[in-house]
């Protein structure tokens, strides 16, 4: 869900920031042959796989034949085979990500049809997942396969920064705090009072406001930074807030 407030301040060293973002995953694997650039990513892989789904879904692809392309997709962005010529300087990874998509499925529909599912290469399978499962809660408007792919690309980042915020605060030992506190995150209403998560927790009221206050600017910060790796340059960071949190509020 989208956090209560999406303005958060943060500074990034240009040599730092560059090395953890997407565009330096994609880059560093397409130069490398060391297993820990394969790795990489394969993370990013496995964490962006469904908004292309859906996007592939909403072309009008069966359940099957979307699980099959998208499948192969990446075990061909994993073999490297679709990395040539990458350039960063072209824009937000996502954008660059849809257009890789697009080209592959203009392509190479026959050879992901007759090959299908990574053709015997290692590759993580859908399957795992059931991607329909969650294809299902999409809206049946006449949303544009763009729109859905943004859309689902906006709540993944959002998934993903509550990912690590929860382990931030399991890791530091506040597993029962986070627990309690959590819906407070999100800008919809929790059906836990202030005074409610004070008498669970057994604290006063006002810690509860300080800890809730705490817990939201840190989600915005692992947002900004979660956004920070999808794009080019520190100067569109906030650009591509306003604009994934527009997509999402419809």
């Amino acid at each position: 869900m989208p956090p209560a407030d999406s303005s958060p301040g943060l500074s990034y060293d240009r040599k730092e920031w560059f090395a953890t973002t997407h565009w330096s995953v994609v880059l560093r694997a397409g130069d490398s042959v060391s297993p820990e650039a394969g790795t990489a990513l394969n993370n990013l892989c496995q964490s962006y796989w469904y908004p292309l789904y859906a996007y592939v879904r909403r072309k009008g692809n069966s359940p099957e034949a979307a699980k099959d392309l998208t499948q192969e997709f990446f075990a061909q962005l994993l073999a490297k085979r679709l990395l040539a010529g990458v350039d960063p300087q072209k824009g937000r990874f996502r954008s660059w990500l849809l257009g890789v998509m697009n080209h592959f499925l203009a392509h190479e529909w026959a050879k992901a049809s007759a090959q299908k599912r990574g053709g015997g290469r290692t590759v993580f399978s859908l399957d795992e997942t059931d991607p329909e499962e969650r294809y299902r809660f999409e809206p049946k408007d006449e949303s544009s396969p763009e729109r859905i792919f943004e859309r689902r690309w906006a709540l993944t980042l959002l998934d993903r920064a509550a990912a690590r915020l929860r382990e931030e605060y399991e890791t530091d030992g506040r597993r029962a705090l986070y627990r309690v506190l959590k819906d407070f995150v999100s800008t919809e209403a929790t059906g836990l009072s202030y005074d409610g998560a004070a008498l669970q927790l057994e604290m006063s009221t006002s810690a509860i406001k300080s800890a809730i206050h705490r817990l939201r600017q840190r989600y915005q910060e692992l947002i900004r930074d979660e956004i920070a790796q999808t794009v080019s340059t520190v100067t569109e960071i906030d650009d591509e807030i306003r604009y994934l949190l527009s997509v999402i509020r419809g």
